[in-house]
């Protein structure tokens, strides 16, 4: 059962629901708006490799904006720190973004419950589209679980700014 904007708005109010910093203003019908940061991280050299800590460059997107070019994957993180440990959060793009041909995640929708941290977004559009720091980019709806709850803990908790992939402390030891 997904959240409405009332029960976001009164999950938030008595903690079981962290976003901050918290705006009313974007909260809808069923989600919230979460913003664009700043900073994006571009992979160096290629092919990556998921065994390694594969190098980036850190761009800053001025005020009056940054053109994302097509077939590049930037990552980004939200303003906003989000999640919950009670519900399920998962996010879209806004569909709006959407709509210039800017995807705002690939694969990764889901959010563990018990995640608390920015997101990491995974920018990639089909054609130059210029961003702005702090645009509403996507939404974020909330889920109730059914069963027992067992909250994450994993590589990821607590991030703050967009997050390369961790991947290869799955292959340590092995």
């Amino acid at each position: 059962m997904i959240l409405t904007g009332t029960e976001i708005i009164e999950s938030v109010k008595n903690g079981s629901i962290i976003i901050d910093p918290y705006c009313l203003e974007n909260v809808n019908p069923n989600s919230y708006n979460f913003r664009l940061d700043r900073y994006l991280k571009v992979y160096r050299q290629f092919p990556l490799d998921p065994k390694i800590i594969n190098e980036y460059d850190v761009i800053e997107i001025p005020d009056d904006g940054f053109v994302l070019q097509p077939n590049i994957l930037y990552l980004a993180n939200t303003t906003e720190v989000l999640g919950s440990t009670k519900y399920v959060p998962t996010f879209n793009a806004r569909s709006s973004i959407a709509r210039l041909g800017i995807f705002i995640n690939l694969s990764a929708s889901l959010c563990d419950i018990g995640f608390i941290g920015q997101l990491t977004l995974q920018l990639y559009c089909v054609h130059p589209v210029r961003v702005y720091p702090y645009i509403n980019v996507g939404q974020m709806m909330f889920w109730k679980p059914k069963g027992k709850i067992v909250l994450y803990t994993g590589k990821y908790q607590g991030s703050r700014g967009a997050q390369t992939t961790k991947i290869h402390k799955d292959f340590l030891g092995n």
